[in-house]
């Protein structure tokens, strides 16, 4: 599938994150430079020889090699870019601490935010510095605001914890007090067809500005008085926005002050947003178990099977699924195996291969022909079926009993499977 998945992406994302904040050195070793969309590499890579430069004065030779190889391979790194990419660029690298006194690997990351990054620094501490990059990945997701009254409307994109305007229109229509020497019937209609002709154009700005933004959850409609509900009473919305709108508020200004009242009194709403569209998929999922309608099935080998078969519609997985798959084959008779274990258990798997006997001839024992991460090879199996992929956090009643009732591992399937 080509078209990027949401909930995918920012599950590896995440995890990228955790598989960093993981990594620890023996003292302030680790280095991390963050590099914003526009800057010039010869610029950074000055910066990176100064501090290497500086790193010269460190008492502890062990400390001053591991700071300077790692702003070594910070360099390299940036040495395969002709320019920092759209949405900037992070580079991490440094010798991760082992258990052995003064041993360890020299380990180097570099990471295209998914999100444009405005901080340029460099640090060196005993952990990758991932604050910034975890505020990116809250941020992901954005949501419309409209604030509309009578005299006029504001439209906004929140992402995060930041509201940035996008437009302020007036409406043009006089307030409700009648004009001199106009009947109150004609002043009415005249004022009610200004108010049209305003939401009409209300509705043609949400249109342009909201319609074709990705990962956009939905709109949020606010402003003081009735304003709001006669708009969204109306045919004044495209139809693939309707139901994009999710609440109206109440607000007690208009205008940017409005936008401010709305993002205030929306963030628990805001936050459970992705927690129902999750709750709903879930719920799918335990109602044709429940109910026994052959549409779902769950368990890895099982859904590998439907996987195979093209008959799943939407893969379910679990955000906590850490799990390896292995490709195996009989040293003696040539017979593939596939066995499937937790990535905690992966050392003592690997260690007791040899102990294992052959499923078909009883007397070889295995080599590893393949090791692979469950989560990807399931989502490369979903994306070859044309799947829809859905990342379950743990979050929700739900997401928890998928993750411990059900293995974290589910299908929704098109068809009933037959074997």
């Amino acid at each position: 599938m080509s078209k990027t998945n949401p909930s995918l992406e920012r599950f590896r994302f995440q995890r990228m994150l955790e598989t960093l904040e993981s990594k620890e050195g023996r003292g302030t070793e680790l280095i991390t430079v963050y590099i914003p969309p526009g800057k010039q590499i010869s610029e950074v890579m000055n910066d990176l020889r100064n501090e290497w430069g500086t790193a010269g004065n460190i008492k502890s030779k062990t400390t001053k090699k591991n700071v300077q190889d790692g702003l070594t391979k910070a360099m390299e790194q940036l040495k395969l870019y002709k320019k920092i990419p759209p949405n900037g660029l992070v580079v991490f690298a440094g010798t991760i601490s082992s258990g052995q006194l003064g041993v360890g690997d020299m380990e180097t990351y570099v990471m295209e935010p998914p999100e444009p990054i405005g901080i340029y620094y460099y640090r060196c501490e005993h952990r990758f510095i991932l604050d910034p990059l975890y505020d990116l990945l809250r941020a992901e997701e954005s949501f419309g605001i409209v604030i509309i009254d009578a005299k006029s409307a504001t439209f906004a994109l929140l992402k995060g914890k930041r509201a940035d305007i996008i437009k302020d229109i007036s409406s043009g229509v006089e307030g409700k007090t009648r004009a001199g020497g106009q009947s109150a019937r004609r002043y009415e209609r005249l004022r009610a067809m200004h108010l049209n002709e305003f939401y009409t154009r209300v509705g043609k700005h949400i249109t342009d500005i909201y319609l074709k933004l990705e990962n956009m959850k939905g709109i949020i409609v606010g402003g003081p008085g009735p304003t709001k509900e006669e708009f969204l009473k109306g045919n004044y919305l495209h139809y693939e926005l309707k139901d994009k709108i999710l609440t109206s508020v109440d607000t007690g200004y208009t205008g940017h002050e409005g936008v401010k009242e709305v993002v205030e009194r929306s963030k628990d709403f805001i936050k459970n947003v992705r927690f129902l569209e999750e709750r709903n998929l879930v719920q799918n999922f335990l109602y044709n178990i429940g109910q026994e309608t052959g549409l779902a099935t769950y368990g890895e080998q099982q859904v590998i099977r439907a996987l195979k078969n093209s008959s799943v519609r939407t893969l379910l997985l679990s955000e906590g699924v850490r799990r390896t798959q292995y490709k195996l084959q009989c040293r003696d008779c040539g017979k593939n195996e596939t066995r499937i274990t937790d990535n905690e258990n992966t050392v003592e798997f690997e260690n007791k291969i040899n102990e294992l006997s052959c499923t078909q001839c009883q007397n070889g024992n295995y080599e590893i022909l393949e090791k692979t991460d469950l989560f990807e090879a399931l989502v490369k199996m979903a994306e070859k079926a044309e799947a829809k992929i859905e990342v379950i956090s743990k979050h929700t009643e739900e997401g928890e009993m998928l993750s411990k009732a059900f293995g974290g591992i589910a299908a929704i399937l098109r068809y009933r499977q037959s074997y």
